[in-house]
């Protein structure tokens, strides 16, 4: 029962999320996408090369435990996810780049989470550790999770557009209501919060704000010098700027048995949601 909300109720829900989403997309979204792939590899460099930049930039000057550290820097390998997927959505950006993103990055993870945790479990606490993520089970987990779902979501557009156009509307109040729901039970109640304390929470929050926030700028600079469709910079902005919180749980308390690493990402999900959607909305409003 400890995992009950991760291991069932949490792929359920970014399923049916996910197909969700893709009752607003076409085949041309995803295709346009890869005929075009400027964004797709700006938004994946963003997220594999300058945010982890950003979050050992922030690791390594600030005074924090430097347990917590690594914690930081677990959540910068975990990039992307269902949640930013979702913001895109509600803020009618770029879906179709959003969800590529999420895919590639879900597989590119099987080797940059390992490289990244190990060098900062060196760096920062000298610790030696072996990370290994289950590749068939992730690649399965893309495949039916975001692939498929996806997938389905376009052929009933095609086949029924006036039922799709009818719920689209409603999804954009229930989906997020269901994802935070849902995501709330994998913080608080899988994972539990009885070893935190509010003077952990009080720590932590500054840097945790200071990486999501310094994240999106970055994002969204990069995405502007290099000219992008505005609706695909806010985007890239939020995908770069919001993490998988949950994966980065996962990380931390199941593969290295770190409760207190484990802390930083639950820290970081309470809030990152609601900052990350403020934040491209504030975006969309002043360049649209």
């Amino acid at each position: 029962m400890q995992s009950l909300f991760s291991d069932y109720f949490l792929p359920v829900t970014l399923a049916i999320i996910t197909l969700g989403m893709g009752l607003s997309l076409t085949d041309k979204d995803f295709r346009n996408i890869f005929v075009q792939p400027k964004a797709v590899v700006t938004g994946i460099c963003c997220q594999m090369i300058l945010l982890p930049l950003i979050a050992f930039s922030l690791a390594r000057f600030i005074k924090l435990d430097p347990v917590y550290k690594v914690g930081l820097m677990i959540i910068a390998s975990c990039p992307g996810g269902a949640t930013s997927n979702l913001i895109t959505y509600i803020l009618r950006g770029n879906v179709a780049l959003s969800i590529s993103m999420t895919a590639i990055n879900s597989l590119i993870t099987l080797v940059t989470i390992p490289i990244i945790v190990t060098l900062s479990l060196n760096y920062f606490i000298h610790q030696e550790a072996e990370i290994h993520l289950p590749v068939t089970e992730t690649v399965i987990k893309v495949f039916l999770i975001t692939i498929v779902p996806a997938y389905l979501g376009t052929r009933i557009r095609k086949r029924k557009p006036v039922f799709a156009d009818s719920l689209e509307q409603p999804l954009r109040i229930i989906l997020p209501l269901l994802l935070l729901l849902i995501f709330a039970g994998v913080i608080f109640i899988d994972q539990g919060t009885e070893s935190a304390t509010v003077s952990d929470f009080i720590r932590i929050f500054p840097y945790t704000l200071l990486l999501n926030s310094s994240a999106m700028v970055a994002g969204l600079l990069v995405a502007i010098v290099l000219r992008l469709a505005k609706i695909n910079q806010f985007t890239i902005a939020i995908e770069v700027g919001l993490q998988n919180s949950a994966l980065a749980i996962f990380v931390a308390a199941n593969l290295l048995s770190s409760q207190t690493m484990a802390l930083v990402p639950v820290v970081y999900g309470s809030f990152t949601f609601f900052s990350t959607l403020f934040f491209a909305w504030v975006v969309k409003k002043i360049t649209f």
